[in-house]
């Protein structure tokens, strides 16, 4: 059987669509040998590699204080991420090896500058280590290191797939529409860091033998949470039309 790996990306709120496709693919049959992510995709992927149903994730997301802490209100100091752990360890395990499915997550050593793949060990400080958005959180200190969002160095992680998977699924939930004009700062500034970001997704979704990407999904603010289950179900019906319309599906179903 072969072994299939798949690749949650970045995207705040829009990470939601990570659940969607992930219900899509375990409802058409598919089991992953290898879960990767970065920031929100680590969370998505550390939930399902603990062995909750996407769908039961999302009633998480929608009805505990998660939600709450992807809403930042922005004061005159950085928040402290950190108040995420109790309420992630009522749903994750201590450790990696504790987790059904094999897992790898992206995260950004800010003291060095380099980019990090934590697939061992403590995993909750990891997922909040992936997860800390730099100028709204306060960096996770791990190691005494400060870590931070591991989409700032890499939010496609699919290099730890590429050795280890004989198939390998993209989820994207960062598609940007074509624009005729920007109508203020925030607008300008969003779109140009999402730009930046996808930079090299051309690249890197070439190595994908399936890519889900929901279209303008990039457009949604990335603290939009009253769009959570909006994204769900998007991010859902695209990986329908996904499995049915790619002819390499056939190749996960024998």
């Amino acid at each position: 059987m072969a072994k299939v790996g798949i690749v949650l990306a970045g995207g705040g709120i829009r990470g939601i669509a990570h659940l969607g496709v992930l219900k899509a693919f375990t409802n058409a049959g598919i089991t992953f040998s290898h879960i990767t992510g970065t920031s929100a995709g680590s969370i998505a992927g550390a939930l399902y590699a603990a062995g909750l149903d996407p769908e039961e994730a999302l009633n998480i997301f929608l009805k505990t204080k998660l939600l709450r802490f992807l809403r930042p209100t922005l004061g005159l100091g950085l928040i402290n991420f950190e108040n995420t752990a109790e309420l992630l360890k009522s749903y994750l395990p201590q450790n990696f090896e504790d987790l059904k499915i094999p897992l790898t997550i992206a995260a950004t050593n800010f003291s060095e500058g380099k980019l990090v793949y934590f697939n061992k060990g403590p995993l909750i400080r990891a997922v909040q280590a992936s997860s800390c958005v730099p100028g709204i959180f306060k960096p996770i200190m791990i190691d005494e290191k400060m870590y931070v969002d591991g989409g700032l160095l890499n939010n496609f992680p699919i290099e730890p797939l590429l050795k280890d998977c004989d198939f390998i699924i993209g989820s994207s939930c960062n598609h940007l529409n074509p624009v005729d004009k920007i109508t203020n700062i925030t607008a300008l500034l969003t779109r140009a860091t999402l730009m930046s970001i996808n930079k090299d997704m051309e690249e890197k979704t070439s190595l994908c033998d399936i890519l889900v990407e929901p279209k303008g999904m990039g457009s949604i603010n990335i603290f939009d949470t009253a769009k959570a289950e909006t994204i769900y179900w998007l991010a859902y019906e695209e990986a329908l039309k996904t499995i049915k319309n790619n002819e390499r599906f056939s190749e996960l179903s024998l």
